[in-house]
């Protein structure tokens, strides 16, 4: 039987993550508190630019002095054989960069990881370029068959699936890891079975397909570009399943009215997967205060390869 832990950090967070935000496509944030069985929307925000959430996660911000609990739409992690592929086969300095990545003496490996990333790419285009060059330009015998290699996390949940972190294009899962993972380091953010950073700000990868999935199995609830009206109404089932505790996290989402149509009136579902990453830090915020060692993570997760929250 479990030991309850020390409740953790009141504040929830559920970011929808973009590697290139804008005016349009903005970072969603999605701010809540969690009470027994229910989660509280508080509000969402809008961040235009990438500098703005580093200016949010830094310490000493006073919305966040208590500490927080974050689960973020993009991957923590790369699939093993690439990263094995980088050590032994990778160009230019890689292979060097990446020698002691096993050694916990010399560094936490989620972090000497995407640093070794970012030394060698300078930029996503250049991590997209890398990606690219597999099997062509580096590791010439790589063995045949798809890039596009997933995570054993990717495909936990039974009939569902997510992108594989090596995607750069279409929805560029790759690059948001490139920015994204490099943003939470520099916060020094603790990534519970990843790397240990500032106590009481703790971040996860969440993944809002793998709960609207469970709750409305193949239908689409948003698009880009094209807003139909059985879009609408799988957004509003779905929300209306978040509100009545549908789903196998246990948790019931609280919503106003004037809540409820933000979600639901917003077609492209930006705000929708802020929100069900939120759930999804509701959810390792009630394992944690139920005694789970790490927040609901399997007890072996692969630092480098990472575990999407509740999975």
């Amino acid at each position: 039987m479990l030991s309850p832990h020390p409740p953790g950090p009141a504040v929830l967070l559920g970011l929808d993550f973009s590697c290139a935000p804008s005016k349009r496509k903005p970072l969603t944030l999605a701010w809540g508190r969690r009470a027994g069985h229910v989660v509280k929307l508080d509000r969402v925000d809008a961040f235009p630019t990438l500098a703005e959430l580093e200016a949010l996660l830094a310490p000493g911000r006073p919305e966040l002095a208590e500490g927080f609990v974050m689960g973020c739409d993009f991957p923590f992690g790369l699939p093993l054989p690439f990263v094995e592929a980088l050590r032994t086969h990778g160009p230019g300095e890689l292979p060097t960069l990446l020698a002691d990545l096993d050694d916990a003496a010399k560094g936490q490996p989620a972090d000497c990881l995407i640093q070794a990333l970012h030394r060698h790419c300078g930029d996503r285009a250049g991590f997209q370029h890398l990606v690219d060059t597999w099997g062509q330009s580096w590791h010439l015998d790589r063995p045949a068959g798809s890039k596009l290699l997933h995570r054993p996390t990717d495909q936990a949940m039974p009939g569902i699936s997510s992108t594989s972190p090596l995607q750069t294009r279409y929805v560029p899962v790759g690059k948001m890891y490139f920015e994204g993972m490099a943003r939470l380091i520099q916060a020094n953010l603790t990534l519970p079975g990843l790397r240990q950073g500032r106590a009481h700000a703790l971040a996860f990868e969440a993944y809002p397909g793998l709960l609207a999935g469970e709750l409305l199995g193949r239908r689409s609830y948003k698009s880009e570009t094209d807003a139909t009206d059985d879009r609408l109404i799988a957004r509003m089932d779905l929300v209306d399943a978040l509100e009545q505790g549908r789903s196998r996290l246990g948790l019931r989402l609280k919503l106003s009215p004037a809540q409820r149509d933000l979600l639901v009136s917003d077609p492209k579902g930006d705000r929708l997967d802020a929100v069900l990453c939120l759930m999804q830090a509701g959810w390792a915020h009630a394992q944690h205060e139920q005694g789970a060692a790490l927040w609901g993570l399997p007890a072996n997760v692969n630092p480098i390869e990472g575990w999407i929250l509740s999975a």
